[in-house]
């Protein structure tokens, strides 16, 4: 395969479709229960919103799309990230390839994707809208790139309804493309291609594809911003000159944190070439290190502007993933011996990614043992199977005031309709379905009474008090070891 992946860079595609496939597989075999981000994904697939809350729709389409196509299932939402994560590194492969003579390091390039730990640790993890946003930023640098070196129509096209999906799957996406237009400019060759007519049409097409969600978000602005916002004021610091010092401090951590491992990897093969690369250069090269410089300085203008004290390396991956790029494109300017480079590096990233997935593929079977448990330990299919023995049948309706149990008993019960109580008032529940299965949980009580929440949803939706009675199960987790057990509450109403 080493041998194989040096002759014919093309097998790199293959040997990255196979990866992705093992982590489809690893994903299902360990366990059914969701985490955070799977189990919010499966619970708003039900609707078909133009906005979902403080994150953009996009993924939350493609979700609804799939789930419709084939249903609500762990394998729907696990088929849909690691596709995305792959088409991610295909087109970012194919943008190398307009602007890298040497196939290569169009190879390296690709295989530099997957040295990012959002990539090869956190979406195998748990992410969603991060994933469809790196799938628009390498859709997004392929038509680019296609356009400068080959424009037409089509591309000018593809590149505007890349910014569209962009738009529409990070707000910081934004900064992309006004970072490329910016870095475009000092070149004087290609700066036409930026005041070509066609760019109108790529305006046009952009505009397309969020102006439905621009709208929600123009009637919704604080609920669609309030989350982020939030989260980057996490610490609180007396006075603007400290607060500035520790969102500084942040960002310059997520910038070395998020750029660490693909350095460190791509310094492993260059070894001794390292200065000549660093002091090489070409066109290419250039852009693309304004690209990655001006959308890092935006970041910390926000940073400064909003007052931000915590920067995640989540959020600068859509920036930093252009590093391999440019990188590729220093070492060709450097003309340097590239003789089993690609072999060291693919080894390098391989072993990486697969002993990361490896890990998190056996911490749903390691951490009891020390008696430690996780979301993926959680027997909600058990749970399920129980209620449809006792009960005699599946509910049509289930009721919960917890997102991971929403989540999880919609990829359990697929004809089942699920409604939270703080969710669902603007979605289109009928609350009258029959059977209802009421579900809730406690960590702090065995035996917990109805919340307040799902008591005054039962009574808004004509449920008399009484209806059905309270039960307690209690079930053995998902590789436990011993008595330990996981009690969920739950009403039964005919």
């Amino acid at each position: 395969m080493l041998e194989a992946v040096n002759r014919r860079p093309g097998a790199v595609v293959v040997a990255v479709a196979f990866y992705f496939l093992l982590c489809v597989a690893l994903r299902l075999a360990v366990s059914n229960s969701l985490e955070i981000d799977e189990a919010e994904q499966a619970f708003l697939s039900q609707f078909l919103q133009l906005g979902y809350g403080p994150q953009p729709p996009f993924y939350n389409w493609l979700q609804y799309g799939l789930a419709q196509v084939m249903g609500p299932s762990l394998a729907t939402m696990t088929i849909l990230k690691n596709g995305l994560l792959f088409l991610c590194c295909l087109f970012y492969g194919l943008a190398a390839r307009h602007v890298l003579s040497d196939q290569r390091l169009s190879a390296m390039a690709m295989l530099g994707v997957l040295t990012f730990p959002p990539v090869f640790l956190l979406a195998q993890r748990d992410l969603s809208h991060t994933v469809a946003a790196l799938f628009a930023v390498s859709l997004f640098l392929y038509g680019f790139l296609k356009t400068l070196t080959r424009p037409s129509l089509f591309s000018y096209l593809l590149t505007g309804a890349a910014v569209g999906i962009g738009l529409i799957a990070k707000y910081n996406f934004v900064l992309l493309p006004i970072a490329a237009i910016i870095a475009v400019l000092p070149e004087r060759d290609l700066r036409a291609r930026i005041f070509d007519w066609r760019i109108l049409a790529a305006i046009a097409i952009a505009c397309v594809i969020m102006l439905p969600h621009g709208l929600w978000v123009l009637q919704n602005l604080d609920f669609a911003s309030g989350g982020t916002l939030n989260e980057m004021r996490e610490r609180e610091a007396d006075g603007r000159l400290l607060q500035a010092f520790h969102g500084i401090y942040s960002l310059g951590s997520a910038i070395i944190g998020g750029s660490l491992v693909p350095l460190l990897m791509f310094g492993l093969v260059l070894g001794r070439k390292i200065p000549v690369v660093w002091r090489a250069g070409n066109q290419w090269s250039r852009i693309v290190g304004r690209m990655i410089a001006i959308c890092l300085f935006a970041v910390l203008l926000i940073v400064l502007g909003v007052a931000a004290t915590h920067v995640r390396e989540k959020w600068l991956v859509l920036f930093l993933v252009l590093l391999p790029l440019y990188l590729c494109l220093k070492i060709e300017a450097a003309e340097i011996d590239l003789t089993d480079s690609l072999r060291r590096f693919f080894l390098l990233v391989a072993c990486v990614a697969v002993a990361a997935l490896l890990i998190v593929s056996a911490r749903a079977i390691v951490r009891p043992w020390f008696g430690n448990y996780s979301r993926l330990n959680i027997p909600y299919s058990a749970f399920v199977e129980a209620v449809a023995r006792a009960e005699g049948g599946q509910p049509a309706l289930v009721l919960t005031n917890d997102k991971q149990i929403a989540g999880n008993i919609r990829t359990q019960l697929g004809e089942a309709v699920v409604a939270m109580p703080r969710l669902s008032n603007p979605l289109p529940v009928d609350m009258s379905k029959r059977p209802l299965l009421v579900v809730w949980h406690d960590d702090a009580n065995s035996e917990p009474p109805l919340p307040d929440l799902l008591r005054h949803a039962l009574e808004t939706s004509g449920v008399p008090e009484g209806a059905g009675t309270p039960r307690n199960l209690a079930l053995p987790y998902v590789y436990g070891s011993g008595s330990d057990r996981y009690t969920f509450s739950y009403i039964w109403v005919k």
